[in-house]
């Protein structure tokens, strides 16, 4: 029988050509494989100097690059260079090292960006994806120009992940995020939509079937994501910060997020978007889009203005 989320991926894969962005492997050091869908003209034998601002979208954990980010990619390419990366252990990226850490894959993205000629960019990163953006941005901020976090928070600290998952009622983050069942795939919907969405059960055994690889590895990353409360400092980001939330998140609820805007300081920047939960660039993807990129034009004035 078809598998009907699979047969949808060159549907996606498709969409994603025709917007002008291809799938590219980046060896990134030996043992360790980045996937990257890439600006067609990157890959030309002689490419132009692009004069398009580089944006970085970064998945999170439920679903690879183009899969997350595919209502973001055809709105953004006609005036940005738009990379979409799978992070290791999701769609064809993988490595042999033993390190599971959001600081490691964020080493390793930079790296991948690097040997594909990015110099700067603007990173827009997604729940897991936005830990990963932060430690990019604090490992080399003269490469990361500015951010936009969706649903994420700086890092998972022990007492955050307790109460969050306490309220959510799971007991662990791969019961939560790496479902084994329908039951569970179900209860994954429900607490990162706003709205609740009805799916035939066959639709989410083919989603459990096709999205949920590399388990093993998915729960170290889970495991390698989690830090104490103690250890735990906020970086000092000279980079301007927009927090684009969906303002019925019920994963990292609103609270979090402003809170999150007063640690980060003046250069942090909030906007809410109603009637939307986790999943707010799938649920109202063009309220998204248009808040997106509102931030990139301001600053894409910032420079002009600088000049």
């Amino acid at each position: 029988m078809v598998n009907l989320v699979a047969a949808q991926k060159p549907l996606i894969h498709g969409l994603m050509k025709m917007a002008g962005v291809v799938p590219h492997t980046v060896q990134i050091e030996e043992g360790t494989v980045m996937n990257i869908w890439v600006p067609r003209e990157t890959l030309k034998k002689k490419p132009k100097t692009s004069t398009k601002p580089v944006v970085v979208l970064v998945h999170g954990f439920a679903g690879e690059g183009i899969v997350t980010w595919q209502f973001q990619v055809g709105s953004l390419t006609k005036k940005y260079a738009v990379y979409v990366p799978d992070l290791l252990f999701f769609g064809g990226s993988f490595t042999d090292s033993p390190d599971r850490s959001p600081t490691f894959q964020a080493q390793c993205l930079l790296k991948g960006l690097k040997k594909l000629g990015v110099e700067r960019c603007t990173v827009v990163g997604f729940s897991y994806g936005g830990m990963v953006a932060f430690k990019m941005s604090e490992l080399h901020p003269e490469m990361v120009d500015a951010m936009v976090i969706s649903g994420s928070i700086l890092a998972m600290t022990d007492s955050i992940s307790n109460a969050t998952l306490e309220e959510l009622g799971f007991s662990s983050s791969s019961e939560l995020l790496l479902p084994t069942s329908v039951k569970g795939c179900k209860a994954l919907l429900k607490v990162a939509a706003y709205k609740t969405l009805w799916f035939p059960d066959r639709l989410h055994r083919d989603f459990l079937e096709v999205m949920f690889s590399n388990r093993k590895e998915r729960a170290e990353l889970l495991e390698g994501l989690v830090v104490s409360t103690k250890e735990t400092s906020i970086p000092s980001f000279s980079q301007r910060i927009h927090l684009l939330w969906g303002e019925e998140d019920q994963i990292f609820k609103l609270d979090l997020a402003q809170k999150m805007k007063e640690q980060l300081g003046d250069k942090a920047t909030f906007e809410g978007i109603k009637k939307a939960g986790h999943l707010v660039h799938l649920e109202r993807p063009c309220v998204y889009n248009s808040c997106l990129k509102k931030f990139l034009a301001s600053l894409q004035l910032d420079e002009e203005a600088t000049i």
